[in-house]
């Protein structure tokens, strides 16, 4: 027996070396510099894995496979460090590229992990998530009759995904709700517009960014030329709207951050390994021209979005508004394997220029504006002068012809925003016009 325990330990860490080796070129062939030598391998923690492996293969109630327990093991390694660290086998690193692209199947939903429940981060716009409902801080604890409870996170999301049509019911904690929630949603193929705009008023655009996506840089550019080609003109000034925004691709966020900035550090990132530590800036050239900004965040806000928030604020580029965002300000790194799948490991931390972190704290509003609606009373339409009978004319109209009284347009009442509720029901939104026009006015005083 004590030979068989032996050899099974030899067979381990010679396992556990050569995958050190296969991760070590793997991470090199991305790098340019070298790698620091490998600390010495812990025999005696090395020693109680294999004891736990043997006594599981030998006396679990079922046969197990040692590729499922050495994969569980590799998944339990990471889901130790930090809710946003992953083993992602061949089929998850494949759905991940294609999130990055824009179009994948499932529910619309950006998650972690806390205290072994899903948490939601932010539902997508216009997937099925957003329209049942589902709302940022949503703990999940059951799919279907699954308890989430004791599976890793790509797990639980591997199993929210399934064919377009087909349906699963999410059992839902809402802070605020007296009980457990479930809603039934239809799996859909989640194609995400990342960039949306549209007029507000004249002079005033709204372009709203829902993920960070390769191109979304791009997209805002296109955005903003299609609002000025609407407007006849440059615009006075624009709402950034990121609300709900989970954030995305790195890259995008700092080409958006670039195009309102002329100069200056956007993000920087601090880790452990040299290539963890980046600086990057912006570039002359700002497509707004100097017009006021306002860009809206909240609680949904996370991770690229917050370094957009981040940078504009300490800037002074624009005027951050809404409420305070999620606080996930740091830098997942997807290194391929040579199985095909990949690690996504957390590698360092963002900082806005300022040098603040966005970890744990997020990004503060410069006004804080909470969620509200705005409804139209319907008393409001008072009894004036001229409703009373034989009123007092004017005395301005005797000697002036007649017109016929124009209608009012009330189309304006009837425009959606980007969440589909009629505008004037968007509390933020309409404070972040009125303090854009305040804004605009006063600089064009000269004040």
């Amino acid at each position: 027996m004590k030979l068989a325990t032996r050899y099974i330990l030899v067979l381990f860490l010679g396992m556990f070396v050569g995958a050190a080796i296969i991760l070590d070129m793997g991470v090199l062939a991305e790098r340019d510099e070298p790698k620091e030598a490998l600390a010495p391998l812990p025999l005696n923690e090395l020693r109680s894995f294999t004891e736990v492996f043997s006594r599981i293969k030998s006396d679990y109630v079922e046969p197990v496979e040692d590729k499922k327990l050495l994969e569980d093991a590799v998944q339990g390694m990471l889901a130790g460090l930090d809710p946003h660290s992953a083993y992602l086998d061949a089929d998850s690193f494949k759905d991940m590229r294609v999130e990055t692209e824009g179009q994948f199947g499932g529910l619309g939903i950006e998650v972690t992990m806390e205290n072994g429940f899903v948490k939601v981060v932010s539902p997508i716009e216009d997937t099925p998530a957003a329209r049942a409902g589902v709302k940022p801080g949503d703990l999940i604890i059951r799919l279907d009759d699954k308890a989430v409870k004791g599976l890793t996170l790509t797990e639980a999301v591997r199993f929210m995904r399934g064919k377009p049509g087909s349906d699963i019911t999410l059992t839902i904690v809402r802070e605020g709700a007296t009980k457990p929630l479930k809603i039934t949603l239809t799996r859909a193929v989640i194609k995400i517009q990342s960039v949306k705009s549209r007029m507000l008023e004249s002079g005033f655009g709204y372009v709203r960014i829902t993920q960070f996506q390769a191109g979304t840089d791009k997209g805002l550019a296109e955005a903003l030329k299609k609002l000025e080609t609407e407007n006849k003109g440059t615009l006075r000034g624009m709402i950034l709207d990121l609300r709900n925004n989970p954030g995305g691709v790195l890259n995008s966020a700092v080409g958006v951050s670039d195009a309102f900035l002329d100069k200056g550090l956007i993000v920087y990132t601090e880790g452990r390994v040299a290539d963890s530590k980046m600086k990057l800036s912006a570039t002359p050239g700002d497509l707004l021209n100097g017009a006021p900004l306002v860009v809206l965040i909240n609680g949904g806000s996370a991770s690229a979005s917050e370094i957009v928030a981040g940078a504009l604020q300490d800037h002074k580029r624009a005027v951050i508004m809404g409420t305070k965002s999620f606080g996930k300000g740091s830098v997942q790194t997807i290194i391929p394997m040579s199985n095909g799948g990949a690690l996504k490991l957390t590698t360092a931390r963002y900082y806005t220029p300022s040098g603040r972190s966005i970890q744990a704290s997020g990004i503060v509003p410069d006004i804080v504006t909470e969620e509200a609606r705005i409804t139209k009373s319907e008393a409001a339409d008072h009894l004036r002068e001229a409703d009373l009978a034989r009123h007092l004319e004017n005395g301005d109209e005797i000697a002036k012809p007649k017109e016929e009284p124009k209608k009012e347009d009330k189309k304006d009442d009837k425009k959606k925003d980007e969440t589909g509720k009629p505008a004037v029901e968007d509390y933020q939104l309409q404070e972040a016009l009125n303090l854009l026009k305040g804004i605009s006015f006063f600089k064009a005083q000269g004040k």
